[in-house]
Protein backbone atom coordinates (compact mmCIF):
# COMPACT_ATOMS: atom_id res chain seq x y z
CA UNK A 1 0.00 0.00 0.00
CA UNK A 2 1.39 3.41 -1.25
CA UNK A 3 1.76 5.56 1.90
CA UNK A 4 0.02 9.17 1.29
CA UNK A 5 2.33 12.40 2.43
CA UNK A 6 0.42 15.89 2.56
CA UNK A 7 2.77 18.90 2.98
CA UNK A 8 1.63 22.03 4.25
CA UNK A 9 3.60 24.92 2.88
CA UNK A 10 5.73 25.35 -0.02
CA UNK A 11 8.93 26.65 0.94
CA UNK A 12 12.53 24.71 1.15
CA UNK A 13 11.13 22.48 4.08
CA UNK A 14 7.88 21.58 1.74
CA UNK A 15 9.33 21.28 -1.94
CA UNK A 16 12.69 19.39 -0.98
CA UNK A 17 10.32 16.60 1.61
CA UNK A 18 7.99 16.30 -0.94
CA UNK A 19 11.24 15.33 -3.69
CA UNK A 20 12.58 13.18 -1.22
CA UNK A 21 9.08 11.56 -0.53
CA UNK A 22 7.96 10.97 -4.09
CA UNK A 23 11.85 9.34 -4.55
CA UNK A 24 10.70 7.23 -2.07
CA UNK A 25 7.19 6.22 -3.71
CA UNK A 26 4.85 8.25 -1.06
CA UNK A 27 2.09 9.69 -3.11
CA UNK A 28 2.49 13.23 -2.38
CA UNK A 29 0.44 16.56 -1.94
CA UNK A 30 1.77 19.97 -1.69
CA UNK A 31 -1.07 22.73 -0.09
CA UNK A 32 0.31 25.79 -0.85
CA UNK A 33 -1.01 28.91 -0.05
CA UNK A 34 1.87 31.59 -1.08
CA UNK A 35 3.05 30.15 -4.33
CA UNK A 36 6.02 27.48 -4.39
CA UNK A 37 9.07 28.28 -2.95
CA UNK A 38 7.61 29.84 -0.12
CA UNK A 39 9.18 33.01 1.32
CA UNK A 40 12.89 31.87 0.60
CA UNK A 41 12.26 32.02 -3.21
CA UNK A 42 9.89 34.78 -3.16
CA UNK A 43 10.25 37.75 -0.49
CA UNK A 44 13.01 36.86 1.68
CA UNK A 45 16.30 34.99 0.51
CA UNK A 46 15.98 34.80 -3.32
CA UNK A 47 15.40 38.11 -3.75
CA UNK A 48 17.22 39.80 -1.11
CA UNK A 49 20.45 38.03 -2.25
CA UNK A 50 19.34 39.35 -5.62
CA UNK A 51 19.58 42.60 -4.30
CA UNK A 52 22.94 42.38 -2.56
CA UNK A 53 24.46 40.81 -5.56
CA UNK A 54 23.78 44.25 -7.23
CA UNK A 55 25.45 45.74 -4.34
CA UNK A 56 28.06 43.96 -4.75
CA UNK A 57 28.64 45.24 -7.71
CA UNK A 58 28.38 48.49 -7.09
CA UNK A 59 31.02 48.03 -3.97
CA UNK A 60 33.62 46.52 -6.38
CA UNK A 61 33.04 49.34 -8.84
CA UNK A 62 33.57 51.81 -5.59
CA UNK A 63 37.12 49.98 -5.27
CA UNK A 64 38.01 50.22 -9.01
CA UNK A 65 40.05 53.00 -8.88
CA UNK A 66 42.28 51.18 -6.45
CA UNK A 67 43.22 48.95 -9.17
CA UNK A 68 43.99 51.33 -11.90
CA UNK A 69 40.28 51.12 -13.09
CA UNK A 70 38.75 54.41 -14.76
CA UNK A 71 35.29 55.20 -15.69
CA UNK A 72 34.50 58.28 -18.15
CA UNK A 73 31.52 59.79 -19.38
CA UNK A 74 30.53 60.06 -23.01
CA UNK A 75 32.59 63.37 -23.21
CA UNK A 76 35.58 61.71 -21.67
CA UNK A 77 35.54 63.65 -18.71
CA UNK A 78 36.77 61.59 -15.95
CA UNK A 79 33.31 59.93 -13.81
CA UNK A 80 32.70 61.13 -10.60
CA UNK A 81 29.81 59.04 -9.53
CA UNK A 82 27.74 55.79 -10.08
CA UNK A 83 23.88 55.77 -9.49
CA UNK A 84 21.01 52.38 -9.49
CA UNK A 85 18.10 52.53 -10.84
CA UNK A 86 16.33 51.04 -8.07
CA UNK A 87 12.99 50.44 -10.25
CA UNK A 88 15.26 48.00 -12.65
CA UNK A 89 16.66 46.56 -10.16
CA UNK A 90 13.80 45.67 -8.13
CA UNK A 91 11.83 44.51 -11.30
CA UNK A 92 14.93 42.20 -11.95
CA UNK A 93 14.70 40.97 -8.42
CA UNK A 94 10.92 39.90 -8.72
CA UNK A 95 11.42 38.35 -12.34
CA UNK A 96 14.01 36.22 -10.83
CA UNK A 97 12.36 35.02 -7.98
CA UNK A 98 9.22 34.27 -9.89
CA UNK A 99 11.55 32.56 -12.16
CA UNK A 100 12.97 30.16 -9.62
CA UNK A 101 9.47 29.50 -8.45
CA UNK A 102 8.71 28.33 -11.71
CA UNK A 103 11.38 26.29 -12.00
CA UNK A 104 10.96 24.66 -8.68
CA UNK A 105 7.20 24.08 -9.85
CA UNK A 106 8.04 22.25 -12.83
CA UNK A 107 10.72 20.06 -10.59
CA UNK A 108 7.80 18.98 -8.36
CA UNK A 109 5.49 18.43 -11.47
CA UNK A 110 7.73 16.10 -13.01
CA UNK A 111 8.47 14.09 -9.83
CA UNK A 112 4.58 13.27 -9.76
CA UNK A 113 3.88 15.76 -6.54
CA UNK A 114 0.51 16.90 -6.49
CA UNK A 115 0.48 20.27 -5.35
CA UNK A 116 -3.26 22.34 -4.46
CA UNK A 117 -3.78 26.05 -3.98
CA UNK A 118 -5.13 26.65 -0.84
CA UNK A 119 -4.97 26.79 3.36
CA UNK A 120 -4.62 23.65 4.95
CA UNK A 121 -5.33 22.47 8.33
CA UNK A 122 -5.19 19.90 10.80
CA UNK A 123 -8.41 18.30 11.37
CA UNK A 124 -7.98 15.19 12.78
CA UNK A 125 -5.69 11.95 12.88
CA UNK A 126 -4.46 12.20 9.28
CA UNK A 127 -6.17 14.26 8.00
CA UNK A 128 -5.99 17.69 6.32
CA UNK A 129 -8.87 20.50 4.99
CA UNK A 130 -8.09 22.34 2.52
CA UNK A 131 -9.49 25.68 2.09
CA UNK A 132 -9.84 26.53 -1.69
CA UNK A 133 -10.53 30.34 -2.92
CA UNK A 134 -14.24 30.39 -4.17
CA UNK A 135 -14.79 26.24 -3.72
CA UNK A 136 -16.08 24.05 -0.89
CA UNK A 137 -13.31 23.09 1.38
CA UNK A 138 -11.48 19.81 0.23
CA UNK A 139 -9.89 17.11 2.96
CA UNK A 140 -7.12 15.16 2.07
CA UNK A 141 -6.32 11.79 4.30
CA UNK A 142 -2.77 10.97 4.70
CA UNK A 143 -0.27 8.62 7.21
CA UNK A 144 2.36 11.43 7.72
CA UNK A 145 1.48 15.16 7.73
CA UNK A 146 4.33 17.88 7.20
CA UNK A 147 3.65 21.67 8.78
CA UNK A 148 6.51 23.63 6.66
CA UNK A 149 4.48 26.76 6.79
CA UNK A 150 7.15 29.21 7.21
CA UNK A 151 7.11 32.40 9.63
CA UNK A 152 6.50 36.06 8.67
CA UNK A 153 8.14 39.75 9.68
CA UNK A 154 7.42 40.64 13.08
CA UNK A 155 6.05 43.83 13.34
CA UNK A 156 4.97 46.07 16.75
CA UNK A 157 2.00 48.37 17.37
CA UNK A 158 4.05 51.43 17.39
CA UNK A 159 5.88 50.60 14.43
CA UNK A 160 3.34 49.82 11.85
CA UNK A 161 4.73 48.91 7.98
CA UNK A 162 2.52 51.19 5.68
CA UNK A 163 4.23 49.16 2.51
CA UNK A 164 5.26 52.52 1.15
CA UNK A 165 7.87 54.07 3.56
CA UNK A 166 7.41 51.62 6.47
CA UNK A 167 8.20 48.85 5.29
CA UNK A 168 9.22 45.53 6.42
CA UNK A 169 11.56 43.00 4.48
CA UNK A 170 9.05 41.69 2.17
CA UNK A 171 7.75 45.17 0.55
CA UNK A 172 11.28 46.76 -0.37
CA UNK A 173 10.44 45.44 -3.29
CA UNK A 174 8.14 48.06 -4.51
CA UNK A 175 10.77 50.41 -3.93
CA UNK A 176 10.39 52.34 -7.07
CA UNK A 177 12.15 55.38 -6.11
CA UNK A 178 15.50 55.89 -4.17
CA UNK A 179 15.23 56.76 -0.80
CA UNK A 180 17.03 60.09 0.16
CA UNK A 181 17.81 58.22 3.88
CA UNK A 182 17.29 55.37 4.77
CA UNK A 183 16.68 54.27 8.28
CA UNK A 184 16.81 50.20 8.73
CA UNK A 185 15.83 49.28 12.76
CA UNK A 186 17.42 46.15 14.31
CA UNK A 187 20.61 45.32 13.50
CA UNK A 188 20.63 41.43 13.39
CA UNK A 189 20.98 39.46 10.26
CA UNK A 190 18.38 41.11 8.13
CA UNK A 191 18.99 44.54 9.22
CA UNK A 192 22.69 44.22 9.04
CA UNK A 193 21.82 42.22 5.54
CA UNK A 194 20.00 45.57 4.36
CA UNK A 195 21.87 48.61 5.77
CA UNK A 196 24.94 46.89 3.78
CA UNK A 197 23.46 46.59 0.54
CA UNK A 198 21.33 50.17 0.63
CA UNK A 199 24.77 51.71 1.62
CA UNK A 200 26.69 50.07 -1.06
CA UNK A 201 23.92 50.94 -3.17
CA UNK A 202 24.57 54.83 -2.63
CA UNK A 203 21.98 55.73 -0.21
CA UNK A 204 22.38 57.22 3.47
CA UNK A 205 21.97 55.17 5.79
CA UNK A 206 21.35 54.46 9.57
CA UNK A 207 20.94 51.74 11.21
CA UNK A 208 19.20 52.21 15.17
CA UNK A 209 20.47 48.56 17.23
CA UNK A 210 19.15 47.73 20.57
CA UNK A 211 22.78 46.01 21.08
CA UNK A 212 26.36 47.39 21.83
CA UNK A 213 27.12 45.55 18.52
CA UNK A 214 25.84 44.84 15.27
CA UNK A 215 25.48 41.19 14.96
CA UNK A 216 25.20 40.69 18.45
CA UNK A 217 24.78 36.44 17.31
CA UNK A 218 27.57 36.57 15.28
CA UNK A 219 31.62 36.17 16.18
CA UNK A 220 32.88 39.36 18.17
CA UNK A 221 35.76 40.06 15.77
CA UNK A 222 33.49 39.65 12.33
CA UNK A 223 30.63 42.30 13.71
CA UNK A 224 33.61 44.42 15.00
CA UNK A 225 34.86 44.25 11.23
CA UNK A 226 31.99 44.73 9.53
CA UNK A 227 30.61 47.72 11.62
CA UNK A 228 34.13 49.17 11.05
CA UNK A 229 33.89 48.92 7.18
CA UNK A 230 30.17 50.36 7.26
CA UNK A 231 31.30 53.49 9.34
CA UNK A 232 34.01 53.56 6.81
CA UNK A 233 31.66 53.81 3.92
CA UNK A 234 29.21 56.30 5.96
CA UNK A 235 26.76 54.42 7.69
CA UNK A 236 25.85 55.92 10.74
CA UNK A 237 25.28 53.22 13.58
CA UNK A 238 23.16 54.06 16.49
CA UNK A 239 24.34 51.37 19.18
CA UNK A 240 22.11 50.82 22.61
CA UNK A 241 18.83 52.49 21.22
CA UNK A 242 15.49 50.69 21.42
CA UNK A 243 13.63 52.09 19.30
CA UNK A 244 9.90 53.49 20.59
CA UNK A 245 8.00 54.02 17.83
CA UNK A 246 8.20 54.66 14.18
CA UNK A 247 5.56 56.98 12.27
CA UNK A 248 5.25 58.89 9.24
CA UNK A 249 4.03 62.52 8.48
CA UNK A 250 4.27 63.16 4.37
CA UNK A 251 7.49 62.07 2.81
CA UNK A 252 8.98 62.04 6.25
CA UNK A 253 9.56 58.98 8.56
CA UNK A 254 10.24 59.15 11.90
CA UNK A 255 12.10 56.77 14.37
CA UNK A 256 11.45 57.64 18.30
CA UNK A 257 13.69 55.86 20.55
CA UNK A 258 13.15 55.14 23.67
CA UNK A 259 15.91 57.67 25.72
CA UNK A 260 13.74 60.55 23.68
CA UNK A 261 15.99 61.20 20.92
CA UNK A 262 14.37 60.83 17.18
CA UNK A 263 16.17 60.29 13.75
CA UNK A 264 13.95 61.28 10.73
CA UNK A 265 14.35 59.49 7.23
CA UNK A 266 12.22 59.25 3.51
CA UNK A 267 12.54 55.18 4.23
CA UNK A 268 12.45 53.09 7.07
CA UNK A 269 13.45 49.07 6.95
CA UNK A 270 11.80 47.01 10.27
CA UNK A 271 13.86 44.34 10.68
CA UNK A 272 12.52 43.35 14.20
CA UNK A 273 12.52 38.98 13.40
CA UNK A 274 10.11 36.57 12.40
CA UNK A 275 6.98 35.52 13.81
CA UNK A 276 5.70 31.50 13.19
CA UNK A 277 2.83 30.76 10.52
CA UNK A 278 1.13 28.75 12.89
CA UNK A 279 -2.45 30.01 13.91
CA UNK A 280 -5.32 28.72 12.63
CA UNK A 281 -3.79 25.64 11.58
CA UNK A 282 -5.70 23.43 13.91
CA UNK A 283 -2.07 22.16 15.67
CA UNK A 284 -2.82 22.24 18.87
CA UNK A 285 -6.36 20.74 18.67
CA UNK A 286 -4.01 18.19 16.83
CA UNK A 287 -2.10 17.35 19.44
CA UNK A 288 0.92 19.42 18.43
CA UNK A 289 2.70 20.99 21.43
CA UNK A 290 3.66 24.92 20.42
CA UNK A 291 6.61 26.40 22.04
CA UNK A 292 7.07 30.14 23.29
CA UNK A 293 5.69 32.73 20.72
CA UNK A 294 4.00 29.91 18.97
CA UNK A 295 7.07 27.83 17.09
CA UNK A 296 6.17 24.22 16.84
CA UNK A 297 8.16 21.83 19.14
CA UNK A 298 10.28 19.36 17.17
CA UNK A 299 12.32 16.71 18.13
CA UNK A 300 16.19 15.89 15.57
CA UNK A 301 14.00 13.95 13.03
CA UNK A 302 11.38 16.45 13.13
CA UNK A 303 8.64 15.01 14.98
CA UNK A 304 6.32 17.00 16.53
CA UNK A 305 4.40 15.94 19.72
CA UNK A 306 1.42 14.06 17.91
CA UNK A 307 1.88 11.01 16.15
CA UNK A 308 2.33 10.99 12.24
CA UNK A 309 2.74 15.16 12.15
CA UNK A 310 6.27 16.50 11.27
CA UNK A 311 7.16 20.12 11.14
CA UNK A 312 10.20 21.87 9.22
CA UNK A 313 11.96 25.13 8.54
CA UNK A 314 10.99 28.55 10.07
CA UNK A 315 7.76 27.63 11.74
CA UNK A 316 9.98 25.42 14.31
CA UNK A 317 12.31 27.97 15.70
CA UNK A 318 15.63 25.50 15.10
CA UNK A 319 17.36 28.04 13.26
CA UNK A 320 16.16 30.19 10.55
CA UNK A 321 17.86 28.84 7.12
CA UNK A 322 16.71 28.38 4.08
CA UNK A 323 19.05 25.36 4.17
CA UNK A 324 17.96 24.16 7.60
CA UNK A 325 14.81 23.96 6.97
CA UNK A 326 15.15 21.62 3.93
CA UNK A 327 17.22 19.50 6.00
CA UNK A 328 14.35 19.08 8.50
CA UNK A 329 11.88 18.45 6.00
CA UNK A 330 14.33 15.62 3.96
CA UNK A 331 14.92 14.27 6.95
CA UNK A 332 11.50 14.12 8.12
CA UNK A 333 10.47 12.24 4.92
CA UNK A 334 13.69 10.02 5.50
CA UNK A 335 12.67 9.00 9.12
CA UNK A 336 8.71 8.46 7.83
CA UNK A 337 9.43 6.13 5.03
CA UNK A 338 12.42 4.11 6.85
CA UNK A 339 15.27 5.58 4.90
CA UNK A 340 18.60 5.59 6.32
CA UNK A 341 18.52 8.90 8.15
CA UNK A 342 20.99 10.76 10.77
CA UNK A 343 19.45 13.52 13.51
CA UNK A 344 19.74 17.09 12.64
CA UNK A 345 23.28 18.21 13.99
CA UNK A 346 23.19 22.13 13.88
CA UNK A 347 27.18 21.89 15.12
CA UNK A 348 27.68 20.82 11.24
CA UNK A 349 25.26 24.05 9.58
CA UNK A 350 27.10 26.73 7.63
CA UNK A 351 25.79 30.17 7.73
CA UNK A 352 26.56 33.43 6.19
CA UNK A 353 25.29 36.66 6.52
CA UNK A 354 25.16 38.60 3.20
CA UNK A 355 26.70 41.76 3.89
CA UNK A 356 29.81 43.74 3.10
CA UNK A 357 32.13 41.99 3.74
CA UNK A 358 30.34 38.78 4.08
CA UNK A 359 31.00 36.72 7.51
CA UNK A 360 30.28 32.83 7.10
CA UNK A 361 30.42 30.19 10.15
CA UNK A 362 30.76 26.55 11.06
CA UNK A 363 30.20 24.47 14.20
CA UNK A 364 31.56 25.39 17.45
CA UNK A 365 31.95 29.72 18.15
CA UNK A 366 34.18 31.64 20.04
CA UNK A 367 31.51 32.60 22.61
CA UNK A 368 31.15 28.93 23.42
CA UNK A 369 34.83 28.77 23.73
CA UNK A 370 34.86 31.97 26.21
CA UNK A 371 32.23 30.75 28.39
CA UNK A 372 34.12 27.01 28.52
CA UNK A 373 31.59 24.89 26.47
CA UNK A 374 33.93 23.42 24.83
CA UNK A 375 38.30 23.49 24.69
CA UNK A 376 39.74 24.65 21.91
CA UNK A 377 42.78 26.27 20.14
CA UNK A 378 42.19 29.29 18.14
CA UNK A 379 44.15 30.46 15.16
CA UNK A 380 42.77 34.04 13.31
CA UNK A 381 44.76 34.86 10.12
CA UNK A 382 43.64 38.30 8.38
CA UNK A 383 43.58 38.21 4.79
CA UNK A 384 45.45 41.40 4.49
CA UNK A 385 48.71 39.39 4.46
CA UNK A 386 46.96 36.78 1.66
CA UNK A 387 48.62 37.81 -2.14
CA UNK A 388 45.13 37.22 -3.91
CA UNK A 389 43.64 39.44 -1.39
CA UNK A 390 46.05 42.28 -2.14
CA UNK A 391 45.33 41.71 -5.82
CA UNK A 392 41.87 42.51 -5.69
CA UNK A 393 42.30 45.38 -3.28
CA UNK A 394 40.76 43.58 0.04
CA UNK A 395 42.19 44.85 2.78
CA UNK A 396 39.49 43.89 5.43
CA UNK A 397 38.56 40.23 6.70
CA UNK A 398 39.95 37.30 8.33
CA UNK A 399 40.14 33.32 8.38
CA UNK A 400 39.53 32.23 11.60
CA UNK A 401 40.15 28.52 13.06
CA UNK A 402 39.51 26.01 15.96
CA UNK A 403 40.83 22.28 16.92
CA UNK A 404 39.93 20.46 19.87
CA UNK A 405 44.23 20.48 21.11
CA UNK A 406 45.73 16.95 21.30
CA UNK A 407 43.70 15.61 17.95
CA UNK A 408 44.05 18.66 16.13
CA UNK A 409 39.69 18.04 14.94
CA UNK A 410 38.26 21.29 13.65
CA UNK A 411 35.68 21.74 15.23
CA UNK A 412 34.62 25.70 14.09
CA UNK A 413 35.52 28.32 12.19
CA UNK A 414 35.19 31.98 10.82
CA UNK A 415 35.28 33.36 7.48
CA UNK A 416 35.21 37.28 7.08
CA UNK A 417 35.46 38.72 3.37
CA UNK A 418 34.31 38.97 0.10
CA UNK A 419 32.27 35.34 -1.02
CA UNK A 420 32.77 34.10 2.79
CA UNK A 421 30.01 32.17 1.99
CA UNK A 422 31.86 30.08 -0.79
CA UNK A 423 35.16 29.99 1.24
CA UNK A 424 33.50 28.60 4.42
CA UNK A 425 32.94 25.13 2.76
CA UNK A 426 36.31 23.81 2.95
CA UNK A 427 35.67 24.31 7.34
CA UNK A 428 32.43 23.18 6.51
CA UNK A 429 33.58 19.44 5.21
CA UNK A 430 36.64 19.74 7.85
CA UNK A 431 33.82 20.23 10.82
CA UNK A 432 31.58 17.52 9.26
CA UNK A 433 34.63 14.93 8.41
CA UNK A 434 36.22 15.90 11.54
CA UNK A 435 39.65 16.78 9.49
CA UNK A 436 42.19 17.12 11.55
CA UNK A 437 44.11 20.53 11.08
CA UNK A 438 47.36 18.86 9.54
CA UNK A 439 45.18 17.28 6.91
CA UNK A 440 43.39 20.69 6.17
CA UNK A 441 46.91 21.77 5.81
CA UNK A 442 48.55 19.07 4.06
CA UNK A 443 45.47 19.42 1.54
CA UNK A 444 46.78 21.48 -2.12
CA UNK A 445 45.60 25.01 -2.72
CA UNK A 446 45.75 27.18 -5.45
CA UNK A 447 48.30 30.04 -5.57
CA UNK A 448 47.24 32.62 -4.96
CA UNK A 449 44.01 32.12 -3.58
CA UNK A 450 41.96 33.15 -0.82
CA UNK A 451 41.42 29.44 0.24
CA UNK A 452 45.56 29.60 1.09
CA UNK A 453 44.22 31.27 4.19
CA UNK A 454 42.56 28.68 5.52
CA UNK A 455 45.26 25.99 4.73
CA UNK A 456 47.93 28.83 6.19
CA UNK A 457 45.39 28.60 9.31
CA UNK A 458 45.38 25.03 9.67
CA UNK A 459 49.03 24.84 9.39
CA UNK A 460 49.44 27.54 12.25
CA UNK A 461 47.34 24.85 14.76
CA UNK A 462 50.19 22.13 13.97
CA UNK A 463 51.56 20.75 16.48
CA UNK A 464 55.15 18.72 16.93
Amino acid sequence: MTDKVVIIGGGPGGYESALVASQLGAEVTVVDTDGIGGSAVLTDCVPSKTLIATAELMTDVAGAAELGVNFHDQEGDLATAVSVDLGRVNRRVMQLAADQSADIARRLAKEDVQVVRGRGRLDGPGRVTVSLEGEDDRSLEADAILVATGAAPRTLPSAQPDGERILTWEQVYDLTEVPTELIVVGSGVTGAEFASAYLALGIPVTLVSSRDRVLPGEDADASLVLEEVSKRRGMKVLSQSRMESVTRDGEVVTVTLTDGRSIQGSHCILALGSVPNTAGLGLEEAGVVLKDGGFVNVDRVSRTSARGVYAAGDCTGVLMLASVAAMQGRIAMWHFLGDKVSPLDLKKVSSNVFTAPEIATVGWSQQAVDAGEITAEVVMLPLSGNARAKMQGVHDGFVKLFCRPGTGIIVGGVVVGPRASELIHPVSIAVAESLTADQVAQAFTVYPSMSGSVAEAARRLHHI
